[in-house]
């Protein structure tokens, strides 16, 4: 006599077909949810004093260079130390509550904890001055910072993001003039694009060794 009804014979079948489907479901969500375009797009931390590039760059028409100094010759940016903020600050707006932290700061020489916004994995490498001195402006990562009170991250920084510019980097170079113009746009990107990739033989690498050092 049977204990169990005939049905149950297919359950080991049911079984691996929803193993099959859910482990399918669970690669396609990590796949596509957890990637950077996903977790990272949009990371906006709150910085320990307010600063609105939509102010300083957008409207007074400061240039990224007065404050990331270094991003022509060093493969780091750099956030500037509170000596840049109060070379204006000393006498603008001296005694706002923010700007009153500023003076905290650099009149104890303690740097201000400010949070980075783009954040590369420490097995990734990338050189800020290589790539602006090939004409790749900021706006191609950052976006249009001019714009931001709140500093986001518009781009995934991925790895397939990253091969797609190198595959293709015409879609992106401009004169060095024009670099930290956040607004421009050239007449024929492409032919632009192709123009400068000829005269400084640009020609971007692929191997895993460019970026995974």
């Amino acid at each position: 006599m049977n204990i169990f009804p005939k049905w149950t014979n297919h359950l080991p079948t049911i079984a691996l077909i929803l193993v099959i489907v859910l482990s399918t479901l669970a690669v396609g969500i990590v796949w596509y949810w957890f990637s950077p375009k996903n977790t990272d797009v949009g990371y906006a931390p709150l910085q320990p004093v307010p600063y609105s590039h939509k102010l300083h760059v957008g409207e007074l028409g400061m240039d990224c260079r007065y404050c990331h100094a270094n991003v022509e010759r060093s493969p780091a940016a750099t956030i500037p130390p509170t000596q840049v903020c109060m070379n204006c600050h000393k006498i603008i707006k001296a005694d706002s509550p923010n700007i009153l932290k500023l003076r905290e700061s650099f009149d104890n020489n303690r740097p201000m904890a400010w949070k980075k916004v783009h954040n590369l994995p420490d097995y990734a490498y990338f050189d800020h001055s290589r790539h602006v001195l090939a004409g790749i402006s900021c706006v191609s990562c950052h976006g249009r910072i001019d714009k931001m009170a709140i500093v986001h991250q518009v781009q995934p920084l991925s790895m397939r993001w990253c091969l797609d510019c190198h595959r293709a980097p015409e879609y992106h170079l401009r004169p060095l003039a024009q670099i930290t113009q956040l607004d421009w746009k050239a007449e024929d990107q492409l032919s632009l694009g192709l123009q400068i990739k000829k005269e400084k033989n640009i020609h971007p690498r692929e191997a895993c060794s460019v970026c995974h050092r």
